[in-house]
């Protein structure tokens, strides 16, 4: 396996969590009232982590913590797939 393709499998494993723990706030969401939308989830994405932050805000004083789990997630898959760009000849 070569570099670039090793960089594509951690961007895809990087936009797997981000998939995982995006589903798991909107879920988070639902169990505190909130409706959400799975069909309008990515057109409502930053409501929705609004939303989620907002209410682990005002329960615990902190953020939630797959809150920065979403946002790490999708900045490593955007920087793993720069780098694969980075290893094509």
């Amino acid at each position: 396996m070569g570099a670039r393709a090793f960089v594509l499998l951690l961007a895809g494993v990087s936009a797997i969590v981000h998939v995982v723990s995006y589903i798991m706030i909107m879920a988070d969401l639902d169990r505190r009232g909130q409706k959400t939308n799975i069909l309008l989830a990515r057109l409502l994405f930053g409501r929705y982590l609004k939303a989620y932050k907002e209410a682990t805000v005002k329960e615990t004083g902190r953020t939630g913590p797959l809150y920065g789990v979403c946002i790490t997630a999708i900045l490593l898959a955007l920087a793993f797939v720069v780098a694969a760009i980075a290893f094509t000849p």
